[in-house]
């Protein structure tokens, strides 16, 4: 009998292993089921997708593209002026996002975004993405300052672009920043593996499904792109933003 357990427990790790390499490798999407749903597509992309052919991006059903523009106070994606002006060529609708630091006040970051980001009134919502990075989720900053600047932040791009501002966010980070706050913003929810559901059953706007996809179209030194799908059918989506 204890041999036939260890036999199953050791089936069990090979399969899960099997099934690691192959979500790492980009060869199976757990969630490609749970999208099928969901018939508006699209991706975001910032430098490490490189040169992007957008016309090819947009001939693989794709609908829309978040674009990385800002990060901070004073950093600026290098790829983002050429993505913007050439994705403006496409029939995709875009938008820009800024990666938020928690080591900036959230002033100097809406203040650079806003220099480095033209209003576009047929362009998507600004996006603020909300995640953990370097050692802060295993020293996470203090909810009330976080809070604070992020909202100073959504208040300024909010008057600035008179759009609703899109929070992008993981799992981890809503848990411990977005919930029970933020109500004014649409969310933007990364989950890779199950289909989201959010704890207090906020809606979400965008979802995150996968960052494996293989996509032809660019030459940038990561070769997997993030896609995402719209909460809502075409129409929907075309009356989005205004």
């Amino acid at each position: 009998m204890r041999n036939i357990v260890v036999s199953l427990i050791i089936a069990l790790i090979s399969v899960l292993l099997v099934f690691v390499f192959l979500w790492y490798e980009g060869i199976i999407i757990p969630n490609t089921l749970n999208v099928k749903s969901y018939p508006v597509k699209g991706v975001d992309v910032s430098s490490y997708q490189g040169e992007i052919e957008w016309t090819k991006l947009q001939d693989q059903d794709m609908s829309f593209a978040f674009i990385k523009a800002t990060e901070g106070s004073s950093f600026t994606d290098p790829y983002y002026q050429t993505n913007w002006k050439n994705a403006q060529k496409t029939n995709l609708r875009i938008g820009a996002y800024h990666f938020f630091s928690f080591d900036s006040k959230g002033a100097t970051q809406a203040k650079h975004f806003i220099k480095t980001v033209s209003i576009d009134k047929y362009g998507l919502p600004p996006v603020i993405d909300v995640e953990f990075y370097a050692d802060k989720e295993k020293n996470p900053p203090d909810r009330s300052e976080v809070e604070s600047e992020l909202q100073t932040m959504i208040t300024m791009l909010e008057e600035h672009y008179e759009k609703k501002v899109i929070l992008y966010t993981t799992q981890e980070a809503y848990e411990l920043y977005i919930k029970d706050s933020f109500s004014q913003c649409d969310l933007w929810i990364r989950d890779v593996l199950t289909k989201p559901t959010l704890p207090d059953n906020q809606y979400w706007t965008f979802w995150q499904y996968t960052d494996r996809e293989q996509l032809n179209g660019y030459n940038g030194d990561e070769k997997f792109i993030d896609v995402n799908v719209f909460h809502g059918n075409k129409k929907e989506f075309e009356k989005y933003g205004y």
